[in-house]
């Protein structure tokens, strides 16, 4: 069974939670804390998906988020937020998150976010082959899922990753958010086309020489992205 982390300070909230990933064929791990859901990844290094709420005493959602993500880019997670302010949602992504769910949500809708990010987890883990694309000074590992600049190692989420992958894969094409959407997220996926804006803005922080004045990553106004020099 996929173990999944569920960080949840509302009793009644993490055991509906729970009981739907387990009725979904998971292995539930709750933390009500912060401190308790790092701990407890640290003693489960296997999760595949960490559901985490926002608003917490202590240690909240987003600084757990940025704290995984300091030394864990595979494992996927997903922002619980009561709030639904644009700007909540942006801040979740941005410290790391690769989706959000705005409370209260459908157990239909949560296990299709989680249905999701393992999909994506499990295809991370299977080699595709054991190839190369360079590109400027760029140069794709499509066996181990690295990407490097000009020889220096750029640590990318499971979503950073396939995205780089479709727009290398596509040199000078102009792909649309939605088929962006669709390839890495998948055709079930619920949420929202700016969820493809904000990753590519994280992306183009990690891998721009000046993320305000992007040159590898343009921006197709009206239409999405493309992807050249």
């Amino acid at each position: 069974m996929k173990k999944i982390l569920v960080l949840e300070d509302e009793s009644s909230i993490r055991s509906f939670v729970v009981i739907n990933l387990r009725r979904s064929g998971y292995e539930p791990i709750e933390a009500e804390t912060g401190e308790q859901a790092l701990e407890l990844l640290e003693q489960n290094p296997d999760v595949k998906v960490a559901l985490l709420d926002v608003m917490l005493p202590g240690i909240d959602g987003y600084e757990v988020c940025r704290r995984i993500r300091a030394t864990d880019s595979r494992v996927g997670i997903i922002m619980l937020t009561a709030k639904a302010q644009e700007m909540d949602k942006v801040t979740g992504l941005m410290t790391g998150a690769d989706d959000y769910v705005t409370k209260p949500f459908s157990p239909a809708e949560l296990t299709a976010r989680v249905d999701a990010l393992v999909r994506r987890t499990s295809v991370d883990e299977a080699p595709e082959d054991d190839g190369e694309i360079h590109q400027g000074p760029f140069r794709l590992n499509t066996r181990n899922r690295t990407l490097e600049k000009n020889g220096q190692r750029i640590k990318l989420t499971q979503i950073e990753y396939a995205i780089m992958k479709m727009f290398m894969d596509n040199p000078g094409r102009a792909l649309s958010r939605e088929d962006i959407l669709n390839t890495v997220w998948g055709r079930d996926y619920f949420g929202e086309l700016k969820i493809v804006d904000v990753n590519i803005r994280r992306l183009r922080i990690k891998i721009e020489d000046n993320s305000t004045i992007p040159t590898y990553i343009t921006t197709v106004w009206g239409y999405g992205y493309k992807w050249g020099f």
